[in-house]
């Protein structure tokens, strides 16, 4: 497995890094610590341009030791350039399998007017990406649960197939869980003017049927796996990306998973990517799976 890591250059201590060391990786993974160096504020002070550039130089082979001490073959690299589009360039050329990358936590006028390189790299990264956060519970959570708390959301598609797929097949800290979800869709019609009375109850019936089939399915998938598996149809009524996040904040999740759709363009924009939306928007780190353009 070949893991991206994303790295600002600015300071020696990389969330992402600490994150990758804590868990264990298929053996043969390597590593990739990347640095995009944006020169052009620059340009008219050279001596300081070098200046930042040795300290990046400097900072990531700080940062690069605990994955070498760890026994993973792991190299640095720096590239000038913007981060939001050639950390993806870059990834594509490594034939990443995996982008991780540190979550600036924009405000949402922020993140609307200035964009973020998280959101970017969720966006249009060409493998699966993990926005890494530092885990916000307590000494006490730790010690409550030794492994990982895992929260798979799956609405019963190929990509949420294979986000099951992925975390099936990938080994995880001891005593980790796993949690599957699938959110019912029909939730969101709330107008009763749409629908006979009898209709809506029937087709609110039918989308939790449906929901109940995908974590039927998602539960078989991860039963190969070495994870505690449970499942859960949430009955909270909102937009899916809203309930997810909930049931992550509620369940104390320390990572989500899901899958990408792929929408791109004018789709994301009318419609949104619930997958986008929960990377973004969630108090803890979020893995979005999506089938790398390598394979």
């Amino acid at each position: 497995m070949k893991v991206l890591i994303a790295c600002d250059g600015m300071t020696s201590e990389v969330a992402c890094v600490q994150a990758a060391v804590n868990r264990p990786w298929p053996s043969g993974s390597s590593f990739c610590l990347l640095n995009v160096f944006n020169p052009y504020p620059f340009t008219a002070a050279p001596i300081i341009q070098l200046r930042l550039k040795d300290r990046a130089v400097q900072n990531l082979q700080a940062a690069v030791k605990p994955l070498r001490n760890a026994g993973w073959d792991s190299f640095t690299e720096i590239t000038a350039g913007s981060a939001r589009r050639d950390i993806n360039r870059f990834a594509k050329e490594w034939r990443a399998d995996l982008v991780m990358v540190g979550c600036n936590d924009l405000s949402d006028f922020g993140r609307l007017l200035l964009g973020s390189t998280a959101r970017s790299v969720v966006r249009h990264a060409p493998c699966s990406v993990e926005v890494v956060r530092p885990h916000r519970g307590s000494a006490g959570d730790t010690a409550r649960h030794a492994g990982m708390r895992i929260l798979v959301a799956t609405d019963g598609s190929d990509c949420s197939a294979a986000a099951l797929h992925s975390v099936a097949n990938r080994p995880w800290p001891a005593e980790s869980v796993v949690k599957v979800i699938s959110v019912p869709e029909f939730i969101l019609f709330k107008d009763p003017s749409y629908f006979e009375k009898h209709e809506a109850k029937d087709m609110g019936q039918a989308s939790i049927d449906d929901a109940k089939s995908c974590v039927t399915a998602g539960v078989g998938i991860l039963s190969s796996s070495a994870l505690e598996v449970s499942s859960e149809v949430p009955t909270f009524e909102e937009r899916p990306y809203r309930v997810i996040l909930n049931e992550a904040d509620t369940w104390q999740a320390d990572l989500i998973v899901v899958g990408s759709h792929g929408r791109s363009g004018f789709d994301r924009v009318v419609m949104g990517s619930v997958s986008e939306s929960v990377a973004l928007h969630a108090i803890c780190s979020v893995e979005v799976i999506r089938q790398s353009e390598a394979s």
